[in-house]
């Protein structure tokens, strides 16, 4: 819970490492520095668990500029708490001196650091990393909060790997806009779209995207697209979008980065035009599917409670869920999603395997095995989105050499048996609705 604490008895070496905070929190290790603040490791002697705490010193003198920052990011991330990719703010406090965000510790450190040693990622672990940027970021545009300032840098890991948005100072909020319009020049120019620059009025969330573009060309390529010593020189490029690829960029992630980069705010590639694209959708993983649906469905699925399993169901005669499945399976797969139970699932499953002549075992987890003489099939049962009671079921031929061109007819065989439990099937990249 977020709150500001006027009432403190005591604070002991609360500026160095290893001092005890306000009776709660033991300071670690330095994790970096700023020039208002310093963020330290620290250990809740209440639970024992860590977190880590920007320690910002208050100014002798009234700092109007330090101050509206400190205002800005506490009041974007108590906004913002409640998504998986936007680090936590748990807590603020205050001395006459000092005061103290308790923030999530993001023990991954900074995404820059992992470019700086490693340069390019490979494709599908940028796809990844930036899957779920779309997805924190679109989350703060619904809730009204444009950034300003994306880079790797602001981009941390958790000790999973998870990506968490950080350092809201330059954010803005609904407040802050003229006309829907904001006019603040700010952000790191290399990552700032032209249109903030020229101070003409721009709209945050276009612009966030912008920036989007250039951190998803980093994680590709391991440097920047319009980098020059010279700004100039560097936003004439800018302007006319001067982007050269490397070879070993495909043609879907260049498509994104380049209708991302365009000058043109109006034209621009918005946040759900990039999820809607096969690229992004390939291998989207379950913290980015929510949003997906939320945006083939025009609904925010996380926040709105009355979309269910029924809502999709009934519009699922015209819904394409194609792109929340890899984009290439082999011969050998299906998949399908489906409005029932698991435990309906594998009842139906069962009984069409038994009528196909299988005999059912089952795996760990939710795996099942079916086997007809030399002809096995793998079936999982995976909850796509929990909260709206989808489910998807992938089915696979594992048997090798004759008995794979039979398999394969067999799962023909299951989509006839399987019936009304199917919502629809993705069978290389066509979705039949059921």
């Amino acid at each position: 819970m977020n709150r500001t604490s006027s009432s403190l008895r005591r604070t002991s070496s609360s500026s160095g490492s290893g001092g005890i905070i306000l009776e709660k929190y033991q300071l670690g290790q330095i994790l970096g520095r700023g020039s208002f603040a310093k963020v330290y490791r620290a250990q809740n002697l209440g639970d024992n668990s860590s977190v880590a705490i920007k320690i910002i010193e208050k100014p002798a003198k009234s700092d109007p500029t330090m101050e509206n920052l400190l205002v800005r990011e506490v009041a974007a991330m108590r906004k913002l708490n409640d998504h998986p990719n936007i680090l936590n703010l748990h807590e603020v406090m205050a001395t006459k001196s000092k005061i103290y965000l308790v923030m999530e510790l993001a023990e991954g450190g900074e995404l820059f650091a992992q470019i700086s040693r490693r340069g390019k990622m490979n494709e599908s672990v940028a796809r990844r990393y930036f899957q779920q940027l779309i997805s924190a970021l679109r989350f703060c545009h619904a809730n009204g909060v444009a950034h300003r300032d994306l880079k790797p840098q602001n981009l941390l890991l958790d000790k999973q790997g998870t990506l968490k948005v950080s350092d809201f100072g330059l954010s803005a909020l609904p407040d802050q806009a003229k006309n829907g319009l904001l006019y603040t020049a700010c952000g790191t120019p290399a990552y700032t779209a032209p249109e903030v620059v020229r101070r003409s009025g721009y709209d945050g969330a276009k612009a966030d995207a912008f920036s989007c573009g250039v951190i998803l060309f980093v994680f590709l390529s391991g440097f920047l697209p319009f980098d020059d010593a010279n700004l100039g020189n560097m936003y004439k490029r800018i302007y006319k979008r001067e982007v050269v690829f490397p070879n070993w960029i495909s043609k879907g992630a260049r498509n994104v980065i380049y209708k991302l980069l365009d000058p043109n705010p109006n034209t621009r590639m918005t946040m759900e035009g990039v999820m809607s694209t096969n690229w992004f959708s390939k291998s989207l993983k379950v913290e980015t599917e929510v949003d997906k649906l939320g945006v083939l469905l025009g609904k925010d699925c996380k926040n709105d409670g009355s979309v269910n399993a029924f809502d999709i169901i009934m519009m699922s005669s015209g819904l394409d869920l194609s792109g929340l499945f890899e984009a290439d399976l082999s011969k050998k797969e299906r998949r399908f999603t489906s409005r029932g139970s698991m435990k309906e699932i594998e009842e139906r499953v069962g009984r069409v395997s038994e009528e196909l002549g299988y005999k059912m075992e089952k795996g760990k987890g939710r795996e099942m095995g079916l086997v007809k003489g030399k002809i096995i099939l793998l079936v999982r049962i995976l909850e796509l989105v929990t909260k709206m009671g989808l489910l998807m079921v992938e089915m696979e031929v594992i048997s090798d050499g004759d008995e794979v061109e039979k398999g394969c007819d067999q799962l023909e065989q299951f989509k006839v048996g399987l019936g009304d439990i199917v919502v629809s099937w993705h069978n290389n990249d066509v979705v039949v609705n059921g």
